[in-house]
């Protein structure tokens, strides 16, 4: 379908998709303060997120006025725009950035429905510019040269450094010359396993900026792991540290990569170059395990190259990068994710879902070797001429009081993270928090989860002083950026709720037979039309691309979330539809029963898994992890069981309270509930690879306490 057909096509539909955001006329009428709205039960799949109560969170006069989208009839009118003219509506966002040519006259093309063909989505075909260039020498050719680019936060209170646009450019251009010398040219992959050093970024940027195609993989996977993503692209080269401290603990990420390159040349890829750099504040050089012939150290090599490097300038449809996530089958699938299109969308979400300013200071406490990273750390913030905060190390090391100590060091003004360290964070005494003044603070932002509503009101209580906005994201490695998400001085917040569509993005929630459903509804949350960050395809794998994307709903992309959209048009999300329970035909979300334990004040955390049951097919197993200091004991096992009963109903209460010291989690705080299942079932000899885990002990405790 070409953009004029689209576009013809969105004309005749746009009404009824508008009649969803009526409620955004009379919210500018709302007094400011925290109105009581009706309570919303959760039952089944998709409905709201369990909470005593749903109240508005306004923000304050003084923050809309001065915000980018500062009412929600800015917000309609923007939106209206990008869904009845998206090439208008994108093209005028992307002529914010350098083109070397400018695309075709075509802004866009799609087929989102395998019925009609293969799948498939251009955005600014024709065009060519450079990521890199657009990140730094547009920032710098604008008079920023000087301004801080990056402040870099090491592991030990008091390591620290801090890098200019202009000085990065040449860091950046000095690995690209050396890249280029070594054989690397446009189109070749590039592995970066990495901690949270300012050589990743600067890796990524390098390779972007001579066309390579980066690999970011997380520095906490397995040997084993990275070998798969090594023989899957075939990189040139390999790009590590020798080691990382983590807390008090060292990791030998380079002995990690050499297991991984033997693995991979059994597999038949044998990769020529691992570039290393000495982190020596872990490991000393001579302490490193090498291998003459292919092994380089960066310090030896990468400051002796020109500062300067010329941009290979690429289409928009160029590769990027690829990045793997996880797959049900196993195999990682490797999310191809072009340039012009992902430039100007992680742009464009950056900019108005955190209300970014000049003047702020940003920190996402993620890491570059998942999309938060790619997106809100390196490409998005750069690409707006932000000072972005990177830290390498834990968040409660020395002590829980970290995050806010670091926050006031940078004055930090936007603060983005996940829910599960707000939860681990809320363990602990509030003390840890308000120690730190945190004055600086105006937005907060939520990522990877449904945040829980307990969660989201310490964090606007305890954290940001009842006074900063929660930008609580959705979105996915594979759409590149937000999907559905608060513009923080445009409407009032429900605590758990990700309110509205971003511009662009035509959400419609459908049954189990792909029907659309309009006004209050539960379901699946599918996307109509193509939006320029989406990913292309799956690396090598288009087949398997459509098939779990676009045939599970023909003519949507299915996100594989289930969804409901209440009364007010606000967007609850409620977990992957894989993470739902059939119990006695109730399809009830885990992230529902979740929330309703984490409500309970003495529920630090919660994870709930599906395990079979003899009567009810599938039966509720839930680890329950306390708040520091509560033991464990019957009584309080039954008061959380009736806390479900009491928010969601007696069908989804417990079975199963498991407790937990704590939950087995990758280091960026994602819970493997793969490895939940498996100790829930009694499956012990099928827990698989632990070792990506930030702490793999916690496994062996939760077998210990299996029976209790």
């Amino acid at each position: 379908m070409t953009a004029r057909q689209a576009e013809a096509e969105a004309a005749s539909t746009h009404v009824a998709s508008f009649d969803r955001l009526r409620h955004v006329e009379s919210m500018a009428q709302l007094p400011s303060g925290a109105g009581r709205i009706s309570h919303l039960n959760a039952v089944i799949l998709g409905e709201s997120l369990a909470s005593e109560e749903n109240d508005l969170v306004f923000p304050s006069h003084d923050f809309s006025r001065k915000a980018l989208v500062s009412s929600p009839e800015q917000y309609r009118k923007m939106y209206e725009s990008s869904i009845e003219d998206p090439a208008g509506f994108w093209s005028e966002i992307a002529s914010q950035f350098y083109w070397n040519n400018k695309w075709d006259p075509e802004v866009y093309s799609e087929n989102i429905d395998a019925r009609k063909g293969t799948v498939k989505f251009e955005w600014f075909k024709g065009g060519s510019t450079n990521i890199s260039y657009n990140a730094l020498d547009r920032n710098i050719e604008a008079g920023n040269g000087g301004k801080v680019a990056i402040y870099w936060e090491g592991n030990e209170p008091g390591d620290d450094g801090q890098l200019t646009y202009a000085e990065l450019l040449e860091k950046v251009c000095q690995l690209a010359n050396y890249l280029k010398h070594v054989g690397v040219r446009k189109g070749d992959a590039v592995v970066i396993y990495l901690p949270m050093l300012v050589e990743l970024p600067i890796a990524m940027l390098a390779c972007a900026r001579i066309g390579a195609v980066h690999s970011v993989v997380f520095a906490g996977f397995s040997a084993e792991a990275l070998a798969q993503r090594i023989i899957d692209c075939k990189p040139k080269a390999v790009i590590t540290c020798n080691a990382v401290r983590r807390g008090s603990k060292a990791i030998h990420l380079k002995e990690i990569v050499d297991s991984a390159l033997i693995e991979s040349v059994k597999n038949g890829v044998s990769v020529g170059l691992c570039l290393t750099f000495e982190n020596k504040s872990a490991m000393k050089r001579e302490d490193s395990k090498w291998q003459e012939g292919r092994d380089v150290w960066w310090q030896d090599v990468v400051p002796q190259f020109p500062i300067k490097c010329s941009v290979e300038w690429v289409d928009a449809e160029d590769p990027l990068f690829l990045l793997y996530t996880s797959g049900s089958t196993g195999k990682p699938k490797g999310v191809l994710h072009t340039t012009g299109g992902y430039m100007v969308y992680s742009a464009a979400t950056f900019k108005y879902a955190f209300d970014y300013k000049p003047s702020d200071i940003y920190w996402c406490t993620a890491d570059c070797g998942w999309i938060t990273g790619h997106s809100y750390v390196t490409y998005g913030p750069l690409l707006n001429g932000a000072t972005v905060v990177i830290f390498e190390g834990a968040p409660n090391y020395p002590d829980s009081g970290r995050c806010w100590d670091i926050v006031d060091k940078y004055k930090v003004t936007i603060f983005y993270t996940a829910p599960t360290l707000v939860r681990s964070l809320m363990r602990e005494s509030d003390e840890y928090v308000t120690r730190y003044h945190r004055k600086s603070l105006r937005v907060l932002g939520s990522v990877g989860e449904p945040i829980n509503p307990s969660a989201w009101r310490w964090f606007y209580n305890v954290v940001g002083d009842s006074r900063c906005p929660i930008s609580d994201t959705w979105w996915q490695t594979e759409t590149g950026g937000f999907m559905i998400t608060p513009l923080p001085g445009a409407w009032p917040q429900k605590p758990g709720s990700a309110t509205f569509p971003f511009f662009g993005i035509e959400t419609v929630i459908v049954d189990e037979k792909g029907n659309e459903i309009e006004g209050e509804c539960s379901g699946y949350l599918c996307i109509k039309k193509s939006w320029p960050g989406a990913f292309r395809t799956l690396y090598g794998d288009h087949e398997r691309y459509e098939t779990t994307y676009f045939k599970p709903f023909a003519g949507y992309y299915f996100s594989g979330d289930g969804c409901r959209r209440d009364k007010d048009g606000y967007f609850w999300l409620t977990g992957r539809v894989d993470d739902v329970i059939n119990v006695s035909g109730h399809r009830i979300g885990t992230a529902e029963v979740e929330s309703a334990l984490v409500s309970h004040p003495q529920c630090a955390e919660a994870a709930v898994v599906g395990v079979e049951h003899e009567i009810k097919g599938q039966g509720i197993y839930a680890f329950v992890t306390l708040v520091e200091g509560i033991p464990f004991s019957e009584e309080l096992r039954k008061s959380l069981v009736l806390a479900v009963r009491n928010q969601i109903g007696a069908f989804a209460a417990p079975d199963k309270i498991h407790w937990a010291p704590g939950l087995p989690k990758t280091r960026s705080g994602k819970i493997m509930r793969r490895i939940l299942r498996k100790i829930a079932s009694g499956q012990l000899d099928e827990l698989g690879d632990t070792s990506t885990l930030a702490d793999p002990s916690v496994v062996d405790q939760l077998i210990t306490l299996r029976d209790c």
